[in-house]
């Protein structure tokens, strides 16, 4: 066993050694002369030296970088797959999960990879494995701060929390994601971090935010703006506001006129709601503004077919005024039939 003497008199030998090669090459670029007449041009001993201290810290780096690339193209591939496509579930779950595979390897060789646990840590959450994905993007948020970590480990961290129904971390988490809404996924980071303010009973906190996210004049509508426009406009309806949510609507209609049932179903579908039933909200409130009550109606009550949804009532006062106005409308008769016979001759 070797004593801790012997350890400390190696280390300290090779700090020296290093020291001494650093020291000669100050002194040499230093010396008149010398720098100016040629370029320095690294020996094979130096390059191997290299080497030997990038081994030392990163033993497996080429390997980690070959299973990142390899990991990356079966995200991309998994990404690509067409939703609507014949056994496109499966073909994804697969690629997802060989990534899942890979990344996992790659965290053994490399436990502190940012680069690694980010991609680990949204693949795990993609596959449903909240917990090896709480584990591996809380450690990559802890590498270099929460503040440094990105939006995109962030951001994921407060949606995981979001989902759990543990508002006070998903409010933390989300509080770090935050940015323009037109960068990135932050308008995705804007909504749920209003949704997450507003279940906690914070809902002038969440329309605060969606209105400081928005910019003052809005000439057109992109799908982050979408976005945070219908947020907006849900917050007000559930804060018992639905005159100012049909503002909101309002607007989006006459900027877009035809456009915007389409912009926004699309919008819609690529947002990842949490709590899921909060795609029946944003749905039915979509459906009332382009006029069609039968499919705001059915929206509406699958909403409230959630019987601990926050916003139950709210649903529940939609679809009686859906059959309020549907009953208030003048039936309309049809004109009485021909009588059966020949007709008469004119």
């Amino acid at each position: 066993m070797r004593s801790p003497g012997i350890t400390a008199s190696i280390a300290a030998s090779i700090m020296a050694s290093i020291t001494a090669s650093i020291m000669a090459s100050v002194a040499l670029c230093g010396t008149p002369g010398v720098a100016s007449a040629r370029p320095h041009t690294a020996d094979p001993a130096e390059l191997d030296d290299r080497d030997f201290w990038r081994d030392l810290i990163e033993p497996h780096g080429a390997a980690v970088a070959s299973i990142l690339t390899r990991a990356k193209r079966a995200l991309g591939r998994a990404e690509a797959v067409p939703p609507d496509a014949d056994g496109a579930v499966d073909r994804r779950h697969h690629l997802l999960d060989d990534a899942y595979g890979m990344l996992r390897y790659a965290r053994t060789l490399s436990p502190d990879n940012p680069e690694v646990l980010r991609l680990l840590g949204t693949t795990a959450d993609e596959l449903g494995k909240t917990r090896q994905a709480l584990d591996a993007l809380e450690h990559c948020a802890r590498l270099d701060g929460p503040d440094r970590a990105g939006a995109e480990v962030t951001g994921r961290l407060g949606l995981i929390y979001l989902r759990l129904g543990k508002l006070d971390d998903a409010v933390r988490w989300l509080g770090y994601a935050q940015g323009p809404i037109i960068v990135g996924d932050h308008a995705s980071h804007a909504v749920h971090l209003a949704t997450a303010l507003a279940a906690r009973g914070q809902m002038p906190a969440a329309i605060d935010l969606l209105i400081n996210a928005l910019p003052a004049q809005i000439n057109y509508f992109t799908e982050p703006l979408t976005a945070v426009s219908f947020a907006l406009a849900v917050s007000y309806d559930r804060d018992d506001q639905p005159g100012a949510a049909f503002e909101v609507l309002d607007r989006m209609q006459t900027t877009l006129q035809q456009e915007m049932a389409p912009l926004a179903l699309t919008t819609l579908t690529a947002l990842p709601f949490a709590p899921a039933e909060d795609r029946y909200y944003y749905l039915a409130m979509l459906y009332e503004a382009i006029g069609d009550d039968i499919e705001a109606r059915a929206e509406w009550a699958l909403y409230a077919a959630v019987t601990d949804a926050p916003w139950r009532r709210r649903a529940l006062d939609h679809i009686q005024a859906i059959d309020a106005q549907r009953r208030s409308r003048p039936a309309i008769h049809a004109a009485p039939a021909a009588p059966a016979g020949p007709h008469p001759v004119p």
